[in-house]
């Protein structure tokens, strides 16, 4: 099981690299910065991913449930806002400024929040008071050293950012210990929360879109779509969100919001330590 986990952080570190590394280049070299439609992208390719599994049968899902859904609306904001935040750091050049800088505080945050809701936690307390300690120190260690190019909307959006995907994880994780709770033929498995919670947030994102001044018209026309790099780029940054967003929800729904904030801050952790080697 530890062998498991430390490859899940390891794959899910390269392939946020991977992401990053690709965000960077594409933004700017095709002045792509609509950070709303890549986000109802990566949400609708992600819906079309389940369906197609369950067509295959590799996957039991039932249909959207509207009961289900009331109970996901508020993570389902939550995480669609904290992704279009995140994709516009992306989109500003804003690697180096406070979204990776206040990362590390998700775990301690969402590890905060759990111990108060009395969420159920696979860590054991010794764990924890570590994980705590070295996101602690990579935050302060971090802020020493200094942080370079910092827009004044991140103080703003940066926070705000931590604070309601930290909510979002605490919510999922909640929701999935209730439908435990219930008859095993009346309870809801992890799929099928996955899948209405990405089905809100394809209305949420898609909603956000129609009112932002960059609509839809405006994305698809602002797009190099005779180009086959243009088309390479924008699967890999859709894929590869999609398969991000996958682990992190798997994750919080089968373990706990705390591995799954981990989970998400593992790459500025490892690169922290990395540095000591």
């Amino acid at each position: 099981m530890p062998t498991l986990c430390l490859l899940l952080f390891v794959i899910y570190s390269l392939g946020d690299k991977l992401h990053n590394f690709v965000a960077g280049v594409f933004i700017p070299q095709y002045h792509y910065p609509y950070a709303v439609a890549l986000c109802f992208g990566k949400v609708m390719i992600s819906v079309l991913f389940l369906n197609l599994l369950h067509l295959l049968g590799t996957v039991s899902l039932h249909s959207y449930s509207r009961v289900l859904g009331e109970k996901l609306l508020v993570p389902s904001i939550c995480s669609s806002i904290y992704g279009v935040l995140s994709m516009w750091a992306k989109a500003n050049s804003s690697n180096s400024g406070l979204f990776p800088l206040v990362l590390p505080l998700l775990t301690l945050f969402t590890m905060v929040l759990s111990f108060l809701l009395n969420l159920q936690s696979p860590l054991s307390t010794l764990i924890s008071i570590l994980i705590s300690f070295f996101s602690g120190t990579t935050f302060v260690v971090t802020v020493f050293h200094g942080v370079s190019s910092v827009d004044f909307l991140e103080y703003i959006y940066a926070p705000l950012a931590l604070i309601l995907f930290c909510v979002s994880l605490i919510w999922l994780a909640k929701v999935s210990e209730v439908e435990r709770q219930h008859p095993l033929v009346a309870q809801a498995s992890v799929f099928d929360i996955y899948y209405a919670h990405l089905v809100n947030q394809s209305g949420v994102l898609g909603l956000l879109w129609l009112l932002h001044s960059d609509n839809p018209w405006c994305v698809l026309s602002q797009g190099s779509w005779h180009s086959l790099l243009f088309h390479g780029y924008l699967a890999a940054i859709l894929l590869l969100g999609m398969v991000l967003n996958f682990f992190v929800g798997i994750t919080v729904l089968c373990f706990s919001p705390v591995v799954a904030a981990l989970l998400h801050s593992a790459y500025p952790l490892a690169l922290f330590f990395l540095q000591f080697i």
